[in-house]
This record gives structure tokens, sequence and C-alpha cells, in this order.
């Protein structure tokens, strides 16, 4: 397990630092940021703050269990990995309602999809997640562990009880709410998208939020395909006295599952967003060379060329749309 979260840990900071750097890259470059733009960095920055907190648990998992750093730290981290389960997920539902209004009423609303509304969003997101967590911020601890080390985890007062009401809390909160609302608003785009004889009013436009949309899709089935398993086997734990080494086995395959969900998100931009792509090629480009992107072809695309030295920075111009990470709160089990 600790192998495992380290190339975990390693292949996220670096896969969710470039997606930091190309957003900001592009700011220093005066170029306006999209909707979507807002989405990507803060769910980069929920992963990274997570994984930066990573081989704090991987020292844990190495000392079988103890922990070094304090009870201050304890509560620091634990806080993080529930914070990221909230913030991820609800972050995804809002660029969900968004895919809606961009693909379903593109002209109607789009005064409320601004930068400054999705940034006003995802900051009502983090305040919910901050207040959410109010249980990890309380409970969490150090306890004493049987050779006389200490260990780092969620004392709830009543175990018997508490664990089964904080468990339900857990996956209504951070799982199954939001993904019902995920599921019902993709279905209304698709309902649309299926429905829909007029074309939008810019072909170009239908082109980039098709585009937009099925990377969000793919965003939300890698969330669902990461941590569905540990949510559901969180439920059957409720029901298991003694775990068998079987389930004990499962159970960790599921929470990597979930950690590795904080670094497929980099990935499935640069696969599936040819946006990302170029904007990544520009703020890494060397200072004495410039790009500029060529007029749209007839499908849509575009083309990246090298342009004279000669050429200004000013007239580097690019368009188009850029695009979880939850960690579970571990209650100690006796």
């Amino acid at each position: 397990m600790p192998s495992i979260f380290g190339v975990i840990c390693v292949f996220g900071i670096f896969g969710n630092s470039i997606v930091i750097y190309t957003i900001v890259k592009k700011t220093k470059s005066c170029s306006q940021h999209t909707v979507p733009d807002i989405f990507i960095f803060s769910l980069s920055i929920a992963d990274l703050l997570f994984l930066l907190g990573m081989p704090f648990l991987i020292h844990q998992l190495v000392g079988n269990g103890s922990w070094c750093f304090g009870g201050t730290m304890c509560t620091v981290i634990t806080a993080l990995d529930s914070n990221s389960q909230i913030v991820s997920t609800y972050i995804l539902t809002v660029m969900t309602l968004d895919r809606y209004l961009a693909t379903v009423h593109p002209i109607r609303f789009k005064h409320i999809r601004t930068p400054f509304v999705a940034g006003a969003a995802v900051a009502l997101v983090w305040a919910f997640s901050l207040v959410s967590i109010t249980p990890v911020w309380m409970y969490t601890g150090l306890m004493r562990l049987k050779d006389g080390s200490v260990g780092c985890a969620l004392l709830l007062p009543n175990p018997a009880t508490d664990t089964y009401w904080f468990t339900l809390y857990q996956f209504f909160l951070a799982f199954a709410l939001p993904w019902v609302v995920i599921c019902g608003v993709f279905f209304k785009i698709l309902q649309n998208m299926s429905a829909t004889v007029a074309p939008l009013p810019q072909r170009s436009l239908r082109v980039r939020t098709r585009k937009v949309t099925r990377m969000a899709v793919a965003i939300c089935l890698a969330f669902f395909t990461c941590w569905a398993p540990y949510y559901i086997l969180q439920l059957v734990h409720l029901g298991v006295q003694r775990p068998t080494f079987a389930f004990l086995y499962a159970y960790n395959i599921a929470i990597s599952m979930g950690y590795a969900n904080s670094c497929i998100n980099p990935f499935i931009y640069i696969v599936l967003s040819e946006t990302f792509k170029r904007q990544f090629i520009v703020a890494i480009r060397p200072s004495h060379r410039a790009f500029r992107v060529a007029p749209a072809l007839a499908d849509g695309s575009m083309s990246l060329r090298m342009a004279p030295d000669s050429l200004h920075p000013s007239h580097l111009h690019s368009s188009g749309e850029l695009l979880q990470n939850m960690l579970p709160v571990t209650v100690a089990v006796h």
C-alpha cells in the first residue's frame, strides 16, 4: 500500500501541477479565463492539497499505524482528506449544471455563465465543505495503540452508533446526493441533444460545447468508477462484525482506486482537450519562440504553427474552453 500510494502521489502532484501551471500561465499572458477554467483549476487545487498530505499517510502506513506528527497535524491532514471529498464532488456537480446551461440554454443564461459567477460558486462549495466536515474537526485526534505508540483517527464519542450514522452521512452527502443530481442533469443534456433540430447560433460554438461536455462526462465517470467501490464497501462494513482477509483486501483496493482519482483528471484533460494541449505547449514554449493559433478549420478544430521570432506576444490568441479527489475519513475499528 505505501508503494501504491507513493506512485499515486508522484503522478498526481506532477499532473495537477501541470494543470495549475498551464492555467496560471494563461492568465499571465493576458488571456481571459473561461468558466471551465475556473472549475478545472479548483479541482486541481483540491487534488493537490490532498496529495501534498499523502506523505504523512504513507509514513503512517510504513509505521504500522503510528503517528508522530502531533495532534494538530493529525486534525489538519484528516480534515484535508475529508474536505477534498466534498469539494471535488460538488465542483463536479456545479460543473455539470454549467454544462446543462451551455448545452440546453446557450443564449438564455449566457449572462450567468461568467468567470465571476463560477468563482463565486466554487467559493460557496469550499465554505459548505468546511462546515459539513464539522464532525472531523471536532473528533479527530490521537489514540493509543497496542504497541504503546499513538495513531491518528476519527474518535467518535459512541463508536457503536456514531460510526453507523457518520458512514450514512458521508455516503449521502459526498456521493449519493451529488451523483443523483449529476446523472439527472446529464440525462436532460442527452435528451435535449437528441431532440434538438435547430442548430446553435455558431457551428464552432456547438463543436466546442460538445467537446467540453464529453470531457465533463469522462471526469464524472472516472469519479464514479474510482469511488463507488469504496462507498459500497463502507456500507457493507456496517454489517460486518469481523472483516475477513478477502474483505480487507478488497477494501484496500477500493481505497487505492479512490486515491487514484486524484491523478486521473489531469490526464483526462490532456487526452480529451485539444485546447488544453495547445495552451500547455504555449505555456512551456521557449522564450525566444512563439506560437500562433491558425484559423478554425472546417470541422471546428484548430492548428498550431510556429511563428517567426518577430511576432509580438500580444498577437497570440486562442479560443475554446477547458474544463475529484476525495479521501475517506478513517474511523478507528477495534
